[in-house]
């Protein structure tokens, strides 16, 4: 399946932005990349998201401003954010960006294999949701079929 997992990667730094696309290109991700905030939020509106990259430090809204927004939605509540800061960072940065509903952390430069890997892990979770939920969809279809024949053959056998 090609370009069938959207990750959204947010950093007002297009150099930033440029270099996690050539970590991160592969025929099966459609990335989406944005520099602010807001364009986050409005592609968060349109896209359900496999996993967002998220830049800590931006101009318009902090990277954890952003992810309180985000998780606070309810249909992104279980959206994985992975913080990616060139900033250093200490224990209470990390806590900051955890209780803003982050899963991970990394420091630029960051190894591309781990972004790779980390990445890898929230798509495939990605494909076995939507896999799942269109086996539950077909399911649900199934149901009311059978229920449509059972009550019809109810209605044949109270008129015998």
């Amino acid at each position: 399946m090609k370009n069938d997992i959207p990750i959204l990667i947010v950093d007002d730094n297009l150099a930033n932005l440029v270099v996690i696309e050539s970590v991160l290109t592969m025929p099966e991700y459609h990335l989406v990349m944005v520099q602010s905030a807001q364009e986050a939020l409005l592609a968060l509106l349109h896209t359900e998201f496999a996993a967002v990259l998220l830049d800590v430090k931006m101009p318009d809204m902090s990277g954890y401003e952003l992810a309180r927004l985000v998780k606070g939605r309810k249909l992104n509540r279980h959206l994985p954010i992975i913080f990616v800061s060139s900033h250093r960072i200490d224990g209470t940065d990390m806590m900051i960006g955890y209780e803003a509903g982050a899963v991970d952390y990394l420091v630029k430069p960051f190894d591309p294999v781990v972004l790779r890997a980390k990445v890898a892990v929230f798509a495939e979770l990605y494909r076995q949701r939507t896999a799942l939920s269109a086996e539950a969809v077909t399911l649900r279809s199934e149901n009311s079929r059978l229920q449509r024949i059972l009550a019809t053959q109810e209605s044949k056998d109270t008129r015998n």
